[in-house]
């Protein structure tokens, strides 16, 4: 009997204990305006005095305005994350644009935090993710028109571009506040320091002036 109700009493704690974890993840207030400014450093951010919040809080503008696509990708990005809109604090999503110039591109990169939706505003872009080792790298491809809409798997590394013949604009949703961005080519050739040329060289299996040419181009350039 002793054993039973024991193993009864750790059932019930191994199911609260479950409970507890997951209704941690949703937000234990209506709102948690981040305060960008706060010293304090946690998992996020701290929250804004709710007495100084007002509607501000709550509103982004901006996503009407063409990005700058006069730069080496032919690309540009408009987030709104928590660190643009603070009022997103702790609710998990975020948004942004993408506007293309004929040929512009998105270069491949990953979000380690959130899966992306992406739908196409105007134009004709391709998106394409890559599986990871384990399902042999395999590319999942589209050609997508005005309307269409795709999905990167969180943490999958993807890209995107303008295959039409005029500008194109794109929205893009996460189901994160703060998603993060690696974009792969100056992660591994722009890094600061340098990530060693013997582990670059056998990496890619290639020569050290090569990498070398690669780094050249990635100095300075986020």
């Amino acid at each position: 009997m002793a054993s039973r109700v024991l193993l009864l009493g750790l059932l019930a704690i191994t199911c609260f204990i479950t409970l507890a974890s997951a209704q941690s993840l949703t937000p234990l207030q209506d709102f948690c305006v981040a305060d960008l400014n706060s010293p304090v450093t946690v998992n996020g951010f701290i929250c804004k005095d709710p007495k100084l919040v007002d509607a501000n809080d709550f509103f982004f503008s901006g996503l009407n305005i063409t990005g700058n696509t006069s730069n080496p990708f032919g690309s540009a990005i408009t987030p709104v994350t928590v660190l643009q809109f603070p009022g997103l604090n702790t609710l998990g999503v975020a948004m942004g644009r993408f506007d293309y110039a004929p040929g512009g591109v998105i270069r491949p990169h990953t979000h380690p935090r959130a899966t992306e939706i992406y739908t196409v505003i105007e134009g004709t872009t391709e998106v394409g993710f890559i599986t990871n080792n384990s399902t042999n790298n395999h590319l999942f491809k589209k050609v997508l028109q005005k309307g269409d809409v795709f999905v990167f798997p969180q943490g999958l590394v993807h890209f995107h571009r303008n295959v039409g013949q005029g500008p194109a604009v794109s929205l893009f949703s996460f189901n994160s506040q703060n998603p993060g961005l690696i974009i792969i080519p100056p992660n591994l050739f722009g890094s600061e320091p340098l990530i060693p040329t013997e582990v670059l060289t056998k990496s890619f299996q290639v020569s050290k002036s090569v990498v070398a040419e690669i780094e050249s181009q990635f100095k300075g350039m986020a």
